[in-house]
């Protein structure tokens, strides 16, 4: 896919990952929907970003958790734009969840955003999409869909299923739609880490170090270009797989 003059929306595209691949994409020339919740004023900031490369921005405020919304964001982006190309799924929630602690609150939350939110604005996208025989969508996991992270059970369980969901829409909607993943590593601290705990961090790659939000864009926008990529995760990970973990 040429990604010039297509359309891309990316959910939680206002700050950190998905801040870095809406301007990426932005650069290759699309134009960008910024899906955000509560993050007005760093969404409208990158939309200025974004118009200043010479492409359209469309901000939206939506909860994709909420099937209404998403459904309505996926509208709207195709009444200003008249398409969809390509549809990334970013947002998410990292929330500490323990085994012996976690509510249903918290729960229903965290799965509802990264998961629920996932497929119910996919399936609003699909028929757009597709309409042009060259669709895209990307998921953005991480590492904890293979291995789970500790006290994060919820948000692991979100992203294995995201993962298995990027499988299933491949099968499905092959050849009109492809569906890709991307895995990220140590892209981000996470507020309250220590120097120590991220240097400490950094030694569980083979890189020996940790990545950036632009490593990750950059693997969107490649997926976006390799039309013969699907049901395809991509670790952006510096080795940690095979790190001496």
């Amino acid at each position: 896919m040429d990604l010039q003059g297509k359309v891309a929306l990316v959910t939680g595209g206002a700050v950190r990952v998905g801040r870095a691949i809406a301007l990426a994409l932005a650069d290759a020339g699309a134009d960008i929907v910024l899906n955000y919740h509560t993050s007005e004023t760093a969404a409208e900031v990158i939309a200025d970003d974004i118009r200043a490369r010479g492409v359209q921005a469309l901000p939206y405020q939506a909860d994709v958790a909420q099937v209404d919304q998403a459904q309505a964001m996926v509208a709207a982006a195709v009444e200003r734009f008249g398409r969809l190309d390509v549809l990334v799924n970013s947002a998410s929630l990292f929330r500490r969840t323990p085994v012996a602690s976690v509510d249903e609150t918290t729960w229903d939350q965290v799965l509802d955003i990264i998961l629920k939110g996932a497929f119910f604005t996919a399936q609003a996208a699909i028929p757009h999409l597709a309409a042009h025989h060259d669709g895209l969508i990307v998921n953005i996991v991480d590492l904890s869909a293979f291995k789970p992270l500790p006290n994060m059970l919820a948000h692991s369980v979100a992203k294995a299923g995201l993962l298995n969901m990027t499988y299933a829409l491949a099968m499905e909607l092959a050849p009109d739609v492809r569906v890709n993943a991307i895995a990220p590593g140590l892209i981000l601290p996470p507020p309250g880490h220590s120097p120590e705990r991220i240097a400490a961090l950094a030694r569980r790659t083979l890189l020996g170090r940790w990545g950036s939000p632009e490593d990750v864009a950059q693997a969107v926008v490649y997926l976006g270009r390799a039309g013969f990529m699907t049901g395809a995760v991509i670790r952006v990970d510096g080795g940690e797989m095979l790190g001496p973990g």
